[in-house]
């Protein structure tokens, strides 16, 4: 059965060019396109394709929005991120947000089929050029985080305040903070998002690990 794709950028002649690629793969079926965040939405909610293709910024809703609310929808659709942007913030916030792939507008037609079949098996996919931004750097080890550590981290990195994570670890608020300052220290960071990133990049923490439900 071929996979049910929704497309979903604002600009015409990126998303002809795409749609004309999807259409050619027998594999793959293009149910509908949507040049905005909101008409994506409803199209998903309409169709419920197994994989949406969304850019990251559109007018109204961007892509990002669109994921989360897909995500807390639980709908089945598998959301990749189809971007210019090769920012780590980007990757981040999208796969926080749900998507299962993030994938740069420069990608080839056949990583672009590797990343569709991937997500729409349930697997993640990052694009070369972005996971090679999250590789780590072989010039610097960063000091091991403890077991308890690692724990603070990564359920600060999924949105909870110190007050949530003291609570949900049976400890207290001031030794969360303790934790945290720790945490910067060893991995050379300043707050939790930058703390995330460099734990990602250097394979303290891995996506999924950060994307695992509680």
């Amino acid at each position: 059965m071929a996979i049910r794709i929704l497309l979903a950028d604002d600009h015409p002649l990126t998303r002809s060019g795409i749609a004309e690629f999807v259409k050619r793969e027998s594999a793959f079926e293009l149910v509908a396109e949507a040049e905005d965040g909101a008409k994506a939405w409803d199209l998903i909610v309409k169709l419920k394709p197994d994989v949406a293709l969304l850019d990251i910024r559109m007018p109204g809703l961007d892509g990002v929005s669109v994921a989360q609310k897909v995500k807390s929808s639980s709908l089945p659709t598998a959301i990749i991120m189809l971007t210019s942007y090769d920012a780590q913030q980007y990757v981040i916030a999208s796969l926080r947000a749900g998507a299962k792939g993030f994938v740069l507008k420069t990608v080839s037609p056949k990583e672009l089929t590797t990343a569709i079949n991937t997500v729409a098996k349930g697997g993640l996919y990052l694009d070369p050029e972005v996971a090679s931004v999250m590789s780590g750097d072989q010039d610097f080890i960063p000091e091991p985080l403890s077991g308890r550590e690692r724990e603070v981290l990564l359920l600060a990195a999924k949105g909870l305040s110190s007050k949530e994570v003291a609570r949900r670890l049976f400890i207290s608020e001031r030794t969360v903070q303790t934790h945290l300052a720790s945490i910067y220290d060893k991995l050379g960071s300043r707050n939790k998002t930058e703390a995330l990133l460099l734990a990602l990049k250097y394979g303290v923490v891995t996506l999924e690990e950060l994307l695992e439900d509680d």
